[in-house]
């Protein structure tokens, strides 16, 4: 029995190690500080062995071109704090109108700075990525933004080759907002503008809660559904190297993505 002031002396002994809880992959996110949605998406979708790290981008709750241009000031610093101990193997900018109106390029360039052992990433490559793998040629576009963003983000998708048959968006402009609209509205949203010319139905936005339903809007409508954090988790996936076809989020994962895996 230990008294006080005693000295103690542990016996020496080797403990048993291994590779850890996330022993196949680790992923990390730099989310908005009004992100409401994204963290549990990634988490309802981590396979076992997939870690998931998140750490969050101060941002104003009022989203606008100026404002989401505001946040490559500060993508450096954050993607440094994303565990460097554990050094993720992929580092993703969670915001897909702020990857547009920052520049693929500059998030990339920015991220490796803070984190230079991660593979960078944004959501609006993931998106461009899955848009690819399921062969879409022609989209509708649904948002929660202002229309200002939802033509940035129209241009951005042309100009990667994407023909965008219509684009709707719901006018909201705080994160918090994004994040309280109800997935069964999203359902009912994307049954609105879906067009039958279109091959594929994209809902963007990382803060919303559309991934609760993709698969029932895909049921409904006879076409693939890319929704953001759907689209930026298998993107993730892929570029760490884990294939696995997960179930109930969308036809997407039914794609291997082997050839986003040696993208950086």
């Amino acid at each position: 029995m230990f008294q006080s002031g005693q000295i103690i002396q542990s016996k020496p002994r080797v403990a048993d190690v291994d590779a850890g809880r996330h022993w196949r992959a680790k992923l990390g996110f730099i989310l908005m500080s009004t992100d409401l949605a994204a963290e549990a998406d990634f988490k309802d979708m981590a396979p076992e062995g997939v870690g998931v790290h998140i750490t969050r981008l101060k941002t104003d709750d009022y989203t606008t071109n100026e404002t989401l241009a505001r946040h490559i000031d500060d993508m450096a610093e954050a993607a440094s704090r994303l565990q460097p101990d554990a050094q993720p193997d992929v580092i993703c900018y969670s915001c897909t109108s702020g990857s547009i109106i920052c520049g693929e390029d500059n998030v990339f360039r920015e991220i490796r700075a803070g984190a230079p052992w991660a593979k960078p990433m944004c959501i609006v490559t993931g998106v461009i990525d899955a848009l690819r793998a399921i062969d879409a040629k022609k989209i509708v576009l649904g948002t929660p933004y202002l229309d200002e963003i939802n033509v940035a983000e129209a241009e951005y998708l042309s100009k990667a080759g994407f023909e965008i048959v219509d684009v709707q968006g719901l006018q909201l402009d705080t994160g918090v907002a994004f994040g309280q609209v109800t997935p069964a509205y999203w359902k009912k949203f994307a049954l609105e503008i879906d067009d039958p010319s279109a091959d594929a139905l994209f809902l963007s936005c990382s803060g919303i809660r559309a991934l609760e339903v993709v698969e029932e809007i895909e049921q409904a409508i006879g076409k693939p559904v890319i929704t953001s954090n759907q689209a930026q988790f298998w993107s993730c996936l892929r570029r760490a190297g884990v294939m696995d076809e997960l179930k109930g989020f969308g036809q997407l994962f039914k794609h291997s993505g082997t050839e986003v895996m040696s993208k950086t």
